[in-house]
């Protein structure tokens, strides 16, 4: 098991207005828990294995792993807050096609809380994401988070409260089909934005990149590698584009991009910075949105998805 440790804040209250919320990923889960206040009291990193047996078990490991840290027992917890890859029914619990974490489907509140005791539940990683962001952030108003991962899709916050949609699926922009290149895409459409503004979008144009292209893209091009910068050029632009569909169909007062791609740093960020801007001097209706002067980064180890999943548990 690997792990990270922050010294725990004095705890505030009775010991069960604290919540757990956990980000569970295809690689890790972080979890965490938060006091009554929002103030982050311990957390840990643990490896996830894949599929159901794995992924319930690491979250019962890091359930025991907080009760710990923090000098409760498990029972002393009010809530758990699950924030998840996949389609997620938040009402009913239930979680389908979460690909990277080996799962096809399974009623993921109930199982967790068969196995600690405590009331689960659960919501789509990315607007766990974007209600982590306003809170660590101190943002207001009308809120979208953009999430440039191994896939794409956004979160949004209006005046504190998640939309979620009818279905659990607001916020799925990766999946318009508006890449002209017409691309295949696994969702079985062709041409999404996911195809090119994504980790696997890179991996499509620049193959070399090998499983993680954002990690040597700047050396690749700094090397001459044109393969890769055009790559780059497309992750950029369909990362602007995606920024102008929520620009126009959300009009956010601030847009956080978060996602591992963000950190490959000014190339991808100003990057984008600077097609809005080109897009806004062409076109006096655009220009009216300043969008290029909206856009917020997350920080760098910013825990935003398990801060954002504990707050949603307490709804």
């Amino acid at each position: 098991m690997t792990s990270t440790d922050h010294t725990p804040t004095s705890t505030t209250g009775t010991l069960a207005e604290a919540q757990i919320g956990m980000d569970i990923g295809g690689t890790k889960t972080a979890g965490l828990v938060l006091d009554r206040d929002g103030r982050i009291e311990a957390e840990v990193t643990v490896r996830t294995p894949s599929g159901i047996d794995g992924v319930l078990d690491t979250a019962a490991q890091v359930v025991a792993t907080l009760a710990e840290r923090t000098g409760r027992t498990v029972q002393d917890f009010a809530s758990i807050g699950v924030g998840v890859p996949g389609q997620v029914d938040r009402a009913k619990g239930y979680l389908r096609y979460a690909y990277n974490i080996g799962i096809e489907q399974i009623d993921l509140a109930a199982q967790i809380e068969k196995r600690t005791g405590i009331p689960v539940s659960i919501d789509n990683d990315v607007t766990a994401a974007a209600i982590g962001a306003v809170h660590l952030m101190q943002l207001g108003g009308t809120v979208a988070y953009l999430n440039l991962g191994t896939g794409l899709a956004a979160g949004y916050v209006v005046d504190g409260l998640p939309i979620r949609g009818e279905t659990g699926v607001a916020g799925e922009i990766g999946h318009l089909p508006i890449d002209s290149l017409g691309r295949p895409c696994p969702c079985g459409q062709f041409g999404c934005l996911e195809t090119v503004a994504s980790g696997s979008g890179l991996k499509t144009y620049w193959p070399a990149g090998g499983d993680h292209p954002g990690r040597v893209l700047l050396s690749a091009i700094a090397a001459g590698d044109a393969d890769a910068q055009f790559a780059l050029d497309h992750l950029v632009e369909g990362a602007a584009s995606a920024i102008r569909v929520l620009g126009f169909t959300l009009d956010p007062g601030t847009l956080v991009i978060g996602g591992g791609l963000r950190l490959v740093g000014d190339p991808v960020i100003e990057g984008i910075r600077s097609t809005l801007r080109r897009w806004e001097a062409e076109s006096p209706f655009f220009a009216q949105l300043h969008m290029s002067e909206r856009i917020q980064v997350l920080p760098e180890d910013s825990p935003a998805a398990a801060v954002g999943a504990a707050i949603a548990s307490r709804s």
